[in-house]
């Protein structure tokens, strides 16, 4: 994955705000965002999670976990979706909308692990460092290397991961299957008005 620096970073924050901002009008003539560049590097393919915080708390967070459009288009897509999409929240509001802070991730390819039991499994996660995919059957679910800020023992944030997947938290199967991707992250620290 191609590194981008501070510029693109905020580039890409400010298409998140604004896709989000976007929505809170009826007609596209009551908003008028402000110009923003348009580089060749938005057309390329790249998948990325966008996740809201507010007061420090998840807000939203909705991503591909594979690049299949252009990150233009899945940086405006994923944003809307975590402000008003994600089950787990109630669609933001308008007053929250400037409270919120926006982070983008994006995520390398994802790479399956090879591992011959759940210790050797938690035994090759690096904290900090790997997001992890857990499939199992029907069964699919991701955490961000983020993540691991809240729970940094492998053992519980594979745990955790079952959870959310819907499996039992002791839930094990030869047929399990792990990937790990990395993330390149930006945060807002304070935005301009969309």
């Amino acid at each position: 994955m191609q590194a981008h620096d501070q510029e693109q970073g905020r580039l890409m924050l400010a298409l998140c705000r604004q896709a989000i901002a976007s929505e809170f009008f009826d007609t596209p003539a009551q908003f008028t965002p402000r110009l923003l560049p348009h580089p060749a590097w938005l057309d390329e393919p790249l998948a990325v999670f966008v996740t809201l915080t507010l007061n420090g708390r998840l807000r939203g967070c909705i991503g591909s976990l594979e690049a299949h459009r252009a990150l233009f288009e899945d940086l405006q897509a994923n944003a809307r979706a975590a402000a008003f999409k994600d089950p787990r929240f109630a669609p933001l509001s308008r007053k929250e909308l400037d409270l919120v802070r926006i982070e983008v991730s994006l995520l390398s390819p994802p790479l399956a692990m090879p591992f011959s039991d759940e210790a050797d499994a938690l035994a090759q996660l690096r904290p900090g460092v790997d997001g992890v995919i857990l499939e199992h059957g029907g069964h699919r679910a991701t955490f961000l290397p983020q993540v691991w800020e809240q729970l940094p023992e492998p053992r519980q944030f594979i745990a955790q991961l079952k959870r959310k997947a819907g499996l039992p938290e002791d839930f094990w199967a030869d047929d399990l299957r792990l990937s790990r991707y990395q993330v390149e992250k930006f945060e807002e620290t304070a935005h301009a008005p969309a």
